[in-house]
């Protein structure tokens, strides 16, 4: 791999062949994937129906040039604006997360010509643009964390010094990704998002949910923002939507797409509203509906978490574990004298066959697997981590 850019940081395994949740090396080696390839292979590697559809799709055509919107694209929108129950409103199919969000972000700009949008602090958002940069002069950034400590937990208080803190007259719109940055897994409180969300909304301006790791089903409800209880003007959709193609969806109400249309806003992309993509979006759609996945990643996840929480009562290496649904993190312990080291930990994992996200500067693990992970495999994965936490325990 000496002639592949580095720009994150890798794992020197060759992954050449996936099914279900379970990849395999050059040399035969079996992982189970707890990360499902960065949170988009949603129904696991080589799902029979989709690449069904895109062996027949491959037949048709993949591709058209961005003037020519297709039947396909139609219908895509339509099953993607049934699960956000938007009737009225408008879709457009995307390549990536980051392009949905910035895309997102750019109507709302355009929309309400001001000059700042809000976002907690800790959000990861986008890979570049101006949801990528987050620069003080574009975005106002609240730091939530001394939230969880509040003595008005249930309702905000409105007179709170923090929130007067934020110039919520300059404010167009509210940027708000559920579980915070996906290299930390931490959800606020639902009375701040609402606070935040109705400040802004007064004001007339627009919400939007990034729902790229969290939607679809991820925690264990067809979007994020429904914990909250949000109606959210604008969804940027990614990840899940292709279970692993390069898709993604922006999704908006009737009346925030009427008003950007009637704006003269433009946009034009290679690959918006590919009829290969929208197919596979189609598809992927269909299968959760029909193998009621949500309901699945609600029920195995709240198994998966319970069973963590029982070995975090075990082993002080672990700090903490939060999830909802299959997104779920665990944080170790840095300081405490029966900590494990994280990499150590990552390492023992890798070496039995598991893969899961790691922040290093976290020391946080990052699962989130296919909704369809065998809850067998939840478990042979419970009882290695087990075990490789007696034996650090060991060497206190």
């Amino acid at each position: 791999m000496n002639h592949i850019l580095k720009c994150h940081r890798t794992v020197k395994i060759d992954l050449v062949k996936g099914k279900g949740c379970t990849l395999y090396d050059v040399h035969g080696k079996r992982y189970t994937d707890f990360e499902a390839g960065s949170w988009a292979v949603a129904l696991g590697y080589n799902h029979p129906r989709i690449h069904r559809v895109m062996r027949e799709q491959m037949e048709r055509v993949i591709h058209l040039g961005c003037p020519y919107p297709n039947a396909l694209a139609e219908k895509a929108a339509v099953q993607v604006l049934d699960t956000l129950a938007y009737p009225g409103g408008k879709c457009i199919f995307l390549s990536s997360g980051s392009e949905a969000v910035e895309f997102g972000v750019q109507s709302a700009k355009r929309l309400t010509g001001r000059p700042l949008l809000l976002a907690l602090a800790d959000s990861y958002l986008a890979a570049y643009g101006s949801a990528g940069r987050k620069s003080p002069e574009e975005w106002a950034l609240f730091d939530w964390h001394g939230c969880i400590t509040c003595s008005h937990p249930d309702a905000c208080d409105a007179g709170c010094s923090r929130l007067e803190e934020i110039p919520f007259e300059r404010v167009g719109g509210f940027v708000f990704e559920v579980g915070g940055s996906p290299n930390r897994i931490k959800f606020p409180p639902r009375s701040l998002i609402q606070t935040l969300a109705n400040r802004v909304k007064r004001r007339c301006g627009l919400v939007l949910a990034n729902e790229v790791t969290s939607g679809l089903g991820r925690t264990g409800a067809w979007y994020g923002f429904q914990h909250y209880g949000l109606q959210p003007d604008i969804v940027a959709l990614g990840k899940g939507l292709g279970n692993g193609y390069p898709v993604s969806a922006v999704a908006m109400t009737g009346a925030i797409a009427d008003g950007l249309e009637n704006s003269a806003f433009q946009y034009a992309q290679s690959h918006e509203n590919d009829p290969l993509g929208c197919a596979i979006a189609r598809e992927v759609i269909g299968v959760m509906q029909e193998d009621e996945l949500v309901e699945r990643s609600e029920r195995v996840g709240a198994y998966f978490l319970r069973e963590l929480e029982r070995l975090a009562e075990r082993h002080a290496a672990i700090k903490e574990v939060r999830g909802r649904g299959l997104l779920i993190g665990i944080e170790f312990a840095r300081t405490n004298e029966h900590s494990a080291n994280s990499a150590r930990v990552y390492r023992k994992l890798l070496e039995r066959g598991f893969l899961v996200g790691y922040t290093l500067t976290a020391h946080l693990f990052r699962l989130s697997p296919a909704l369809t992970i065998d809850e067998r495999e939840i478990a042979r994965f419970l009882e290695n981590l087990d075990h490789i936490l007696e034996s650090c325990d060991d060497r206190v």
